[in-house]
């Protein structure tokens, strides 16, 4: 499926949980890194934040072979959810069909902070404005990262309506 600014906007709604507290994070997060395991052979970080104080809810690897490098791409990812409050995918959608970089749309963006690369995504939640986390997946291809924080939290929606 190919991605756009309309289908992300579309998912990102549809992810929206009915609560978000730790227990939440730690389920949404094991379902993660567990399809992450089933699915691919590259390890990834899995990443799960409150928006307001970066407090780390959940973080793992989904195996042996993730890098620092992994780190810097979460932090880097998460900066844009944070600051945008949108995935990382759908502020790449945006910016390309502008035909801009978030360097020439912001001038004040450092690539060295932001990082406009799927697999951060807002954790919203139902009747609450604005994002109360932030998931990163870091490892894969973008469309990949992101695609696996899409289907985990649909999973855990699945059993928790």
């Amino acid at each position: 499926m190919s991605l756009t600014v309309e289908s992300v906007t579309t998912q990102e709604e549809a992810c929206r949980l009915p609560s978000f507290d730790s227990n939440v994070a730690w389920e949404i997060g094991n379902i993660i890194r567990t399809n992450a395991q089933q699915n691919f052979t590259r390890p990834v970080v899995v990443y799960i934040a409150h928006a307001n104080s970066s407090q780390l809810l959940f973080f793992a690897t989904s195996g042996p072979g993730t890098l620092p490098d992994n780190m810097h791409w979460v932090k880097r990812k998460e900066a844009v959810v944070l600051r945008w409050g949108c995935s990382t995918m759908l502020m790449r959608l945006r910016l390309q069909a502008r035909a801009k970089t978030l360097q020439e749309l912001y001038e004040m963006s450092d690539p060295s902070i932001y990082a406009v690369h799927g697999g951060g995504f807002p954790v919203k939640v139902k009747g609450v404005e604005g994002a109360v986390g932030v998931i990163v997946v870091s490892g894969l291809t973008q469309e990949d990262d992101h695609a696996v924080i899409v289907d985990g939290i649909k999973e855990y929606l699945a059993k928790n309506p």
